[in-house]
């Protein structure tokens, strides 16, 4: 199974693609779209046209794109979600099946924590598609990160088998042990 990895961005749009055979990962591609213009509906169609480039080029069978963050400012949280908006538009029409992951998602699938930094994601990613150095941009290497996470969870997570996401915050120490009493 081939697998497109997405990771949005106003300025720069990641993308990786993976190929899982078995148990094995293989790298295929990646690299980080610019679109230029001078207008960002401009900007928006380019990058439309860029992902489904790539699509077109790389053939996979499947998307993960990561969602969007609380950004910094509401314009900056705009600005992203127009450019995530371009890359979804652009795999819906071309009929490929996306699945949405949160980055706390791709971090905990690739590094085993969620809360791991960019150079840690893309030290792993180095590592889990035995790459010969560390992926030049980050929005490459979180790209990379949500197609191998895909990879490992998005089989299970289609058949239903996946583990479902803890709600409210994670019971830790003492008050994750559950007392039972004997009838």
């Amino acid at each position: 199974m081939r697998i497109l990895g997405i990771d949005p961005g106003s300025n720069a749009t990641g993308y990786g693609v993976v190929e899982r055979d078995g148990n094995r990962l293989r790298h295929v591609a990646h690299g980080t779209l610019r679109p230029r213009g001078p207008t960002a509906e401009l900007r928006l169609h380019q990058l439309y046209e860029l992902v489904r480039d790539v699509v077109r080029h790389h053939e996979p069978d499947a998307a993960a794109v990561e969602c969007v963050f609380v950004a910094q400012s509401p314009r900056a949280a705009l600005v992203l979600g127009q450019a995530r908006g371009a890359a979804l538009a652009a795999l819906g029409s071309l009929a490929l099946g996306v699945t949405e992951y949160a980055p706390a998602e791709i971090k905990q699938a690739v590094t085993g924590t969620g809360r791991a930094d960019k150079r840690q994601v893309a030290v792993m990613v180095r590592r889990l598609l035995d790459l010969d150095r560390i992926p030049e941009s980050d929005h490459a290497a979180d790209a990379l990160a949500a197609a191998i996470g895909h990879a490992q969870a998005g089989a299970l997570r289609a058949l239903g088998v996946a583990p479902r996401r803890p709600r409210g915050r994670a019971r830790t120490g003492l008050a994750s042990l559950r007392v039972r009493r004997r009838p």
